[in-house]
């Protein structure tokens, strides 16, 4: 049964209040809401006097005031803060009364949040209460911003497993979990020995099957790191196993019984591995940390996968320890963030963290200095997500010695420049280390967590604020991959011989599969977009997150208490876009590139063009390519929607009946490839 979780909706709007000097004169303010507090005047104001335990020295009083209120509608928890990235740790401080002014009653107060200059206040409210919050001029005069919202629930009730044993587990190598037979179900993969894998099958009922496949000898095993992907891309996931001494590439055949082995020669000290499209081909390549040295990555000429040495994370003494690939600039092309060990924490000779941006041709750039990621922290893995829901992938730097200080939350500025905001974040006083930081939704809240250090899972709240969950669970510091395992929307965990599985709750989802056609099968590399009344989510295809075990490639979005999806957006290593609308929620979607009603090729936009345009009654459609042959028509407005289909009639629509506007024209040929063009109604 799926435990229940408490409502937790946070729908923001933005005030910008004058005139509250006075409690009498307090402005009302919404739950949901951020509301800009203008810098204090010379004008007169009312100081709050009854300070419910701050102080308030003689030699430095406070002297106004800025006063605003609201009302419950419902017995709940709120929380007041200005711990917010933009004020940039703003010296506030807050009080919060009930009742009428002249007659106040203590609420609550707070200064100095968490080691911070900002203000953070948690307090139950009562239905038809009327509240007063304040803040005073103890510290500075200046303008800032402050939010008012529900608090999350308590983090012990979101988030519990049940632990079962699973006998296809097997080995003591680091696992997989990833679609391997192709039914779109996340399998568990298990390295044994040198000449036997085991895969245990998820089943319809959440159940294993198990299957033992002989080897040819490996040699070596994931020792350090393992990751899967379609790399000849036939249907069926293979796997790259991360050594002491080198990589092996493990291939499936045609129909997926049987894997042939190709040790590769280099010996070298593996630690994180990816299969990526490094040169954006369509097909994957593979890449593999080096410890010692320069980078390895393997290039797919579509028959074999050849060894370059260098040119991304080229560092002669190495220290790399987890290549995570992402798009850090909204560019449409995979980035690569790179973990560095540091050479013990000291960043010696210029070995620290580093972000490697996609030049388009092939080659990759390191712009960490001057975007803000030259971080020094003895780093194995870092956790790559978007956790504000800005667009954005953030990262959460994770550290494996304290030696040089604690996790270090960095805010993508919206141009794929960074700033710290750990202040205040959880992680300042996380003082847990690891290997293995990954970000997922847990709960399915709509905000991305992370499973941190200590085996602890750290909730987001969507504004860079991680509560962990203080239930024990018997977690792995290392070997914990991540999927669906029993294809209930909810994300497990497989430890050791156990999976935990997720109990869940009343909260919603969607999962995608995606199949690429001109891009790499697995769609590694795709931004998916997810939009609807939370605004909007997004993830990125990755194969290999973390320092060494292999999660499932499936992107996957919790909405809450939201079942309305938009759309969902798709945005392929090719260039084609496709979105589908209205998709229903709770759900396992399969997305074929191309394959939507509204599938847009960059590479075929230009097969047809539209006359006249702006148009009165009907538009011509002139092929560029006489052979083609249109089987079907569509109109749709720019938001999506769809308006009708028509009939092409000597190469002729009827648009008379459509209002004034712009509209999209989509067209498919008998191959099924999509073409569009906008048009204008007159």
């Amino acid at each position: 049964m799926k435990k229940k979780l408490p409502l937790f909706v946070a729908i923001f709007s933005f005030t910008f209040a004058m005139a509250q000097e006075h409690c009498d004169s307090a402005i009302t303010v919404a739950l949901g809401s951020t509301t800009t507090a203008p810098a204090f005047t010379n004008e007169a104001g009312e100081a709050p006097t009854q300070l419910c335990g701050l102080t308030n020295p003689n030699n430095n009083p406070a002297t106004k005031g800025k006063w605003y209120t609201f009302t419950a509608t419902e017995n709940n928890t709120v929380t007041v803060s200005t711990l917010l990235p933009q004020n940039n740790n703003a010296d506030t401080r807050v009080i919060v009364y009930s009742g009428e002014c002249g007659a106040l009653t203590c609420v609550g107060s707070n200064d100095d949040y968490n080691g911070t200059n900002s203000s953070f206040l948690t307090f139950p409210i009562t239905t038809g209460t009327k509240y007063i919050i304040a803040f005073d001029n103890r510290f500075s005069q200046a303008t800032f911003d402050f939010s008012l919202t529900v608090a999350p629930p308590p983090a012990e009730d979101r988030l519990s497993f049940t632990v079962t044993p699973v006998s296809g587990i097997a080995g003591t190598y680091n696992n997989c979990i990833a679609d391997m037979n192709g039914d779109y179900r996340d399998d568990i993969v298990s390295a044994v020995s040198n000449n036997l894998l085991v895969i245990a099958y998820q089943q319809p009922d959440g159940t294993f099957t198990n299957t033992d496949f002989p080897l040819t000898n490996t040699v070596v095993l994931p020792s350090w790191s393992i990751a899967a992907g379609d790399f000849d891309n036939n249907g069926y996931n293979d796997l790259i196993y991360g050594s002491g001494s080198g990589v092996t590439f493990l291939k499936a055949n045609a129909n997926g019984t049987a894997y042939s082995t190709d040790r590769k020669n280099q010996s070298y000290l593996v630690q994180r591995t990816n299969f990526v499209d490094i040169n954006n081909d369509g097909k994957l390549d593979a890449f593999a940390c080096d410890d010692n040295a320069p980078n390895r990555y393997y290039m797919n000429d579509g028959t074999n996968l050849n060894h370059i040495q260098g040119g991304i994370g080229d560092f002669a003494s190495g220290g790399n320890y987890a290549s995570l690939w992402s798009d850090f600039n909204n560019d449409g092309k995979i980035d690569m963030h790179l973990s560095k060990c540091g050479q013990g924490g000291s960043g010696v000779g210029g070995n620290i963290n580093q972000l490697f941006q996609n030049n388009g041709d092939g080659t990759y750039t390191n712009i960490a200095p001057t975007a803000n990621m030259a971080d020094p922290e003895q780093t194995w893995s870092s956790a790559v997500g978007d956790f504000n829901n800005d667009g954005w992938m953030d990262v959460i730097v994770g550290v494996n010695s304290m030696s040089n200080g604690n996790t270090n939350v960095k805010r993508n500025n919206g141009d794929g420049t960074f700033t710290s905001v750990t202040a205040g974040s959880g992680f300042d006083t996380f003082n847990y280390t690891g290997r293995e930081y990954v970000a997922e939704d847990f709960d399915n809240d709509g905000f991305l967590d992370v499973l941190a250090a200590g085996g602890l899972i750290m909730f987001g709240d969507g504004d860079f604020h991680f509560t962990p969950n203080p239930n024990a669970y018997p977690l792995s510091t290392v070997d914990r991959p991540m999927g669906d395992l029993n294809n209930d929307g909810f994300i497990d965990i497989q430890s050791g011989n156990n999976v935990l599985f997720n109990d869940g709750n009343d909260n919603h989802w969607i999962k995608l599969n995606l199949e690429g056609v001109q891009s790499n099968r697995n769609g590694i590399g795709a931004r998916v977009e997810l939009y609807g009344a939370w605004g909007k989510q997004i993830r990125d295809v990755q194969s290999g997150t973390g320092f060494q075990n292999m999660s499932s490639i499936n992107p996957h979005f919790g909405i809450g208490a939201e079942t309305a999806i938009e759309k969902v957006i798709i945005r392929w290593p090719s260039g084609t876009v496709d979105t589908i609308l209205n998709p229903s929620s709770d759900q396992n979607l399969l997305v074929v590139e191309g394959s939507s009603l509204l599938a847009v090729s960059q590479a075929k936009n230009g097969a047809f063009t539209v006359y006249p345009n702006p148009a009165n009654e009907v538009i011509h459609v002139k092929l560029n390519d006489a052979s083609t042959i249109i089987n079907q028509a569509g109109i749709y407005d720019l938001s999506g929607r769809f308006i009708s289909s028509s009939n092409m009639t000597n190469e002729t629509i009827d648009v008379k009946s459509l209002a004034t506007g712009s509209y999209l024209l989509l067209l498919k040929d008998a191959q099924g490839n999509t073409y569009s063009q906008k048009f204008l109604k007159k």
